[in-house]
C-alpha cells in the first residue's frame, strides 16, 4: 500500500521530468514516450478508457501512478496553460498613425516572420501603415513574450519560464525573459499612470522585510480596505528611521485624494507623515488608527493578507537584486488588475 508521502515524491519527481526539455514526447493523443530518468530508454504511457498505464516497473508491480504517468499530466496541463495565453494581433484600427483621420480603409495584408498583418491606407495624407500593438522590432513574438510574462507572473521562476516557452518552440535564455518584463513592464506603468482608480476613504499602510541582493530592507506598501487596490509602494533601507512622507504623498497622487482613516501598526514614520500629509488644524477629516490588535475591527488582516502574496513571490525569486526591480512594480499591476498581463499588452501600443 502506497503512502501519501510516497505519492507525493512522486508527483514531484513527475513536475520535474514535465519542466526537462525532451522528456515527454507525444505520438497521438493517448500515447505518449517517456525517458527513463536513470538513463535505461524509454517508457510508453498510454491513455485508456480505464485510466492511465504506464510500462516502467513501478507502474506494473506495484500498480500506483507512476512519476512518468505524472510528468505527461504536468507536460499536459503545462501546454495547454500556455496555449491558452495566445493572442492575435489587432486589426479594427480607427485612426491613422500619421495624421490622426479616421478615412482609412484595410489594403491588403503584410507579411510578417511571425504571421499576417493587417495593413491600412490613409485616404487623407496617403501613407500604408500597420500595427503590431506594441511588439515592433522585436525578435520574438506576441505569443512567446506574452506568455513569458504570464507564466512569471503567475508564480514561475524566471528559469521555469524559459523551460515553459520550449513549448511554444521558443528557445530563450532567463536573461532575455528578465529584458521583456523590464521593458513591458514599464510600457504598462506609463499607461496606468493615466488612471485614476475608483478607491474608498479608507486605507491601510504597513511594512514588509524583504531580501533586496543578500541584504535586507523594507518594502512599504499602502492598500484601499474596500477594493484592495495596491494603491503605493516604495523601498526603504530601515523603517526606524524612513520618511514615510513620500509613499504619502505618493497615494495621494496616485489616487487624487486623501484618505478619511489610515490605518497602520504603531510605527512611528507612520504617524509623522499622518500629521504632515493628511491632517492639518484647519481640516482635521483623516483619522489615524495605528493599534492593531490580532482580534475585533481594529486589525490589519487584509494588508497582512498582500504581505503574504509578495512573500510568497519572493520565495520563488529567492530575493531581488536591486531596489528600483520592476519585478515590484509588475506584481503589483498584476494583483491591481486580477487578468493575464499578456491582455495588457493589448494597449501598450496606445503609449504613443
Amino acid at each position: 500500500m502506497i503512502t501519501t508521502t510516497q505519492l507525493k515524491a512522486r508527483e514531484e519527481r513527475g513536475k520535474t521530468i514535465a519542466y526537462l526539455s525532451g522528456q515527454v514526447k507525444i505520438f497521438e493523443e493517448t500515447v505518449f514516450e517517456v525517458k527513463s530518468q536513470s538513463g535505461n530508454g524509454n517508457y510508453e504511457v498510454l491513455k485508456t478508457s480505464i485510466g492511465w498505464m504506464c510500462s516502467c516497473p513501478d507502474h506494473i508491480y506495484r500498480h500506483v501512478k507512476c512519476k512518468h504517468i505524472f510528468g505527461v499530466e504536468f507536460s499536459l496541463a503545462l501546454k495547454k496553460r500556455v496555449e491558452s495565453t495566445r493572442i492575435t494581433p489587432l486589426n479594427n484600427i480607427s485612426s491613422c498613425m500619421f495624421c490622426g483621420s479616421d478615412n482609412i480603409v484595410k489594403d491588403g495584408v503584410r507579411h510578417n516572420k511571425y504571421g499576417d498583418l493587417q495593413k491600412f491606407y490613409c485616404r487623407n495624407c496617403q501613407k500604408y501603415f500597420s500595427f503590431n500593438v506594441g511588439f515592433e522590432k522585436m525578435k520574438h513574438n506576441p505569443q512567446a513574450i506574452t506568455t513569458a510574462l504570464q507564466l512569471y507572473f503567475s508564480g514561475e521562476s524566471l528559469r521555469n519560464t524559459q523551460k515553459s516557452l520550449r513549448l511554444l518552440g521558443v528557445e530563450v535564455s532567463h536573461k532575455t525573459v528578465y529584458k521583456w518584463i523590464k521593458k513591458y513592464i514599464g510600457l504598462m506603468e506609463k499607461y496606468i499612470e493615466k488612471l485614476k482608480p475608483e478607491v474608498s476613504d479608507t486605507w491601510r499602510a504597513d511594512e514588509l522585510w524583504m531580501k533586496f541582493k543578500g541584504e535586507m530592507k523594507y518594502v512599504f506598501a499602502i492598500m484601499d480596505d474596500e477594493t484592495r487596490y495596491w494603491i503605493a509602494q516604495e523601498v526603504a533601507e530601515t523603517k526606524f528611521k524612513h520618511d514615510a512622507r513620500k509613499i504619502f504623498q505618493l497615494a495621494r497622487k496616485v489616487t487624487g485624494k486623501k484618505p478619511m482613516t489610515i490605518i497602520t501598526d504603531g510605527l512611528r514614520a507612520y504617524h509623522d507623515a499622518y500629521k504632515k500629509e493628511y491632517w492639518t488644524q484647519r481640516n482635521p477629516r483623516t483619522k489615524h488608527i495605528s493599534h492593531i490588535k490580532l482580534r475585533g475591527d481594529m486589525n490589519n488582516n487584509k494588508m497582512e493578507r498582500l504581505n503574504g502574496e509578495i512573500r510568497q513571490r519572493e520565495k520563488t525569486m529567492r530575493g531581488l537584486k536591486i531596489k528600483t526591480t520592476p519585478i515590484l512594480k509588475g506584481y503589483q499591476i498584476y494583483h491591481n488588475y486580477m487578468t493575464y498581463i499578456c491582455l495588457a499588452m493589448r494597449f501598450c501600443y496606445l503609449l504613443g
